[in-house]
């Protein structure tokens, strides 16, 4: 509640400020790789913290309503659960440290890249990977449009979980060849990143692969 909250916060500031001024915080506060690894520098006019924060800034930072809002309504339906297993401290630990490894993962590939990275989905995407190890025969409500309805399954979440990271893999290959705005290595690392932390920070009681 308190992410949600945080980053709903931040999305009404950076709305709330002149255009311009959007912009800037995107770049001053977004994860720049070139930056990051040195490779380039912002102007002293814009910058506001050091590359090495924006690992953390740019998760609580947004391009939009549908991104904020997507991005919020996976963690509200798989963040309590693993939040649960590991404890708050623990849980706001995991969530950063997934975040910063989604980073990576799509800065990595392209070190000189000057395009900012924002958004919560790297970080969100390693809750998925928790989950999936967890509670794979969780069922999950999901909407299925069928032409012009749409219908409600419940799916396991193996299958809702696993379509959608090859679903992320598919993606981040294509665009490696023809671009594109969605950072979906970040997605493939934080997703990863979730299943390796876990498996590290849960306690020894807690099983993984819980039956349904």
């Amino acid at each position: 509640m308190a992410l949600i909250t945080a980053c709903v916060l931040t999305f009404v500031w950076q709305i709330a400020l002149p255009e311009f001024e959007q912009q800037r915080v995107i770049y001053a506060l977004g994860v720049i790789p070139a930056v990051l690894f040195r490779e380039g520098a912002l102007p002293a006019s814009i910058a506001l913290v050091p590359a090495e924060l924006t690992l953390l800034t740019s998760m609580f930072l947004h391009g939009g309503w549908m991104h904020l809002i997507g991005n919020m309504l996976y963690l509200w339906i798989f963040g309590n659960n693993i939040e649960d297993v590991l404890g708050i401290p623990l849980f706001i630990m995991f969530y950063l440290l997934c975040g910063i490894v989604a980073a990576f993962s799509q800065a990595l590939p392209d070190t000189a890249s000057d395009i900012p990275m924002i958004g919560a989905s790297g970080a969100i995407s390693g809750v998925l990977g928790a989950y999936l190890l967890l509670y794979p025969h969780a069922r999950i409500l999901v909407a299925v449009p069928l032409g012009f309805i749409i219908t409600t399954w419940r799916l396991p979440a193996v299958a809702v979980l696993g379509f959608w990271f090859v679903l992320q893999l598919v993606n981040n290959l294509l665009s490696e060849q023809s671009g594109g705005g969605v950072a979906w290595g970040a997605h493939v690392g934080g997703f990863v990143a979730g299943m390796v932390l876990i498996v590290l920070l849960k306690s020894r009681h807690v099983r993984l692969f819980r039956a349904r």
